[in-house]
């Protein structure tokens, strides 16, 4: 089915367009998710566990096709045990830290200045490689990092004046989830190259998938996992609807029209989580919270062609040495 999508976006790109937005929508109802089940009484981390028990299974099953895929093209194909580490510990960062914390983060601040924050995972990543690599950052990429936080202080004054000092916890906890993904992002790369998205993403998801149910084992009665029928119902989206189906739509609007392109396009998906947030949530959404996510929006669309075009003038044969 993929394969078929891939093969018609070269006759029609905007195909891939379409499947990227899609993907980028899906993901942006993760905040959404979790505030009605909070509305509903169902705990972040009881969320987070029966989101694994849904997903780590699907993800599970499409590695085990990628494995054998690359098997039998390739009878010699094997993952060194080392690297079977590295993917249980970088799948701990991305997909237990990282989500544990923004669920944490989320039973304190709106969904729309989640997922704004959330958005800021792309600039911590250049930040990060620039310290790791001592490369300097141009005057045009700091002054669109200090736009997109200007934006965000904006949306959090006028916030922690209406909810609080609840605010600064919850902002500080999704903060520390776009670091945790950011560092996640910059492990996952060269492993994803070594072994394939497919059984890279299986080994890390279900590694963190049974950190998560330990620590619900440790933390919380069984009888947790118990929810109503209408929360059962947003447990089955949050763990399809919400990650399995977006991850792959995603992987094949890359496959479409390349990794940039859909990056771009994914800058929908705070929009898509604010129009949500206000009519099925309720949410206050006033000219100041318009405001900093235009400005957040700008901000890194701007750091990312920047980076983006830095990145392919690197690549240039008339500049290497």
């Amino acid at each position: 089915m993929f394969a078929s999508l891939v093969k018609s976006a070269r006759l029609n790109p905007l195909a891939g367009y379409f499947i990227g937005a899609l993907g980028a929508s899906f993901f942006a109802t993760k905040g959404i998710v979790i505030k009605l089940a909070l509305m509903e009484g169902v705990g972040a981390l009881t969320t987070l566990t029966w989101r694994m028990i849904i997903a780590v299974p699907i993800f599970a099953l499409i590695g085990w096709l990628g494995y054998r895929s690359r098997k039998l093209k390739n009878p010699d194909f094997h993952v060194p045990k080392n690297s079977i580490l590295k993917t249980i510990g970088v799948g701990t960062i991305g997909y237990y830290l990282a989500s544990y914390l923004d669920f944490a983060g989320l039973e304190y601040i709106t969904a729309q200045l989640d997922r704004l924050i959330l958005m800021t995972s792309p600039i911590f990543v250049v930040l990060i490689s620039a310290a790791i690599y001592r490369r300097p950052l141009s005057a045009k990429l700091i002054a669109s990092l200090l736009l997109s936080y200007f934006g965000l202080a904006l949306i959090f004054w006028r916030d922690l004046g209406i909810d609080g000092t609840g605010v600064i916890i919850g902002s500080l906890l999704v903060l520390g989830a776009a670091i945790a993904y950011a560092i996640y992002q910059i492990l996952a790369k060269p492993l994803i190259d070594e072994m394939g998205a497919r059984l890279f993403t299986s080994i890390a998801m279900s590694s963190a998938g049974v950190i998560v149910m330990i620590q619900f084992a440790f933390t919380n009665p069984i009888s947790d996992l118990v929810v109503t029928q209408y929360a059962m119902w947003l447990m089955l989206a949050m763990g399809t609807v919400s990650t399995v189906l977006p991850a792959y739509l995603i992987a094949t609007s890359i496959g479409m029209i390349g990794a940039q392109a859909t990056a771009v396009i994914g800058n929908i998906s705070p929009l898509v989580t604010i129009a949500l947030a206000v009519s099925v949530l309720g949410e206050v959404f006033s000219i100041w919270h318009a405001m900093g996510a235009a400005m957040v929006l700008i901000g890194i669309f701007a750091f990312t062609r920047i980076e983006a075009a830095a990145t392919e003038l690197n690549k240039s044969p008339a500049i290497r040495r």
